[in-house]
């Protein structure tokens, strides 16, 4: 059993909650609670870890699965929830490519230019699976997605939903590129010279460009989308929540496809 806050496993465990320099280094992250944990793909698990309280009735979870028993209080230390459920896993990050998010036939996708609420992400990412979103191409500078947060606002869609970041500027810009030569719409969602967005078509290759929660998208994105669009509100509002408004328009583009199939 661990019972010291200076095993060396502990620091390691710290530093992945901490750090998301330490986490892309390490191409590790931490996974909280039984829900998450059964989500978690046996390949990608590398470590476990179960609260002393918590061994007994965690034993079905256990089957098969090595493990170490830590101290009630250490083991609070380590966790990023107030309640801790009592096991906790170092998980491999999962690898995706853009190549093979750009070869999905007739793609649904989301830029993301950097968000930063975990909760959005998070939010973004699980409503994209149920949405029928073919992957996530994110900036440099969006939240990173291996944090706590996000990792438990995703539900368990984060092993399910292909992602990557884009590194710089350039690669930012030459996504649209890409996307323009394969004859995906890019769809800013912004103001400027916007229809609503029920007005556009999105039955063929089709990726929304959703920016920062406090600016929009900036300048240099607005000039790389072929089209934009808005959502109409009513009352004083100018803007909605980043997951909100993303999420109304993923579910347009996927009732919009699902007509199209019945």
């Amino acid at each position: 059993m661990i019972t010291s806050a200076s095993n060396g496993k502990i620091k390691t465990i710290q530093n992945l909650r901490k750090k998301a320099k330490y986490r892309k280094e390490e191409k590790l992250f931490i996974i909280e609670g039984t829900r998450l944990f059964q989500e978690t793909p046996k390949e990608l698990l590398r470590e476990v870890y179960v609260a002393e309280s918590a061994e007994n009735s965690l034993k079905n979870e256990l089957i098969d699965v090595k493990y170490e028993v830590v101290s009630d209080n250490i083991f609070a230390s380590i966790c990023d929830t107030q309640t801790p459920q009592g096991i906790l896993a170092v998980v491999k990050q999962p690898m995706h490519s853009l190549e093979n998010i750009l070869t999905k036939e007739n793609p649904l996708l989301l830029i993301l230019e950097d968000l930063q609420d975990p909760g959005n992400l998070g939010t973004i990412m699980r409503t994209a699976e149920g949405a029928g979103v073919t992957g996530i191409i994110m900036s440099k500078g969006c939240v990173d997605i291996y944090n706590p947060k996000v990792v438990r606002s995703t539900m368990g869609s984060i092993y399910r939903m292909p992602f990557i970041y884009l590194e710089n500027e350039e690669e930012f810009a030459g996504i649209f590129r890409q996307l323009k030569e394969k004859n995906v719409v890019t769809y800013g969602a912004a103001l400027m010279e916007s229809k609503d967005y029920d007005k556009y078509s999105y039955q063929e290759g089709t990726a929304f460009v959703i920016g920062n929660e406090g600016n929009g998208l900036s300048k240099n994105a607005l000039t790389l989308c072929e089209k934009y669009v808005k959502i109409p509100m009513c009352g004083q509002l100018e803007s909605l929540n980043a997951a909100v408004a993303s999420s109304i328009l993923m579910y347009e583009a996927f009732r919009q496809r699902r007509l199209e199939t019945l």
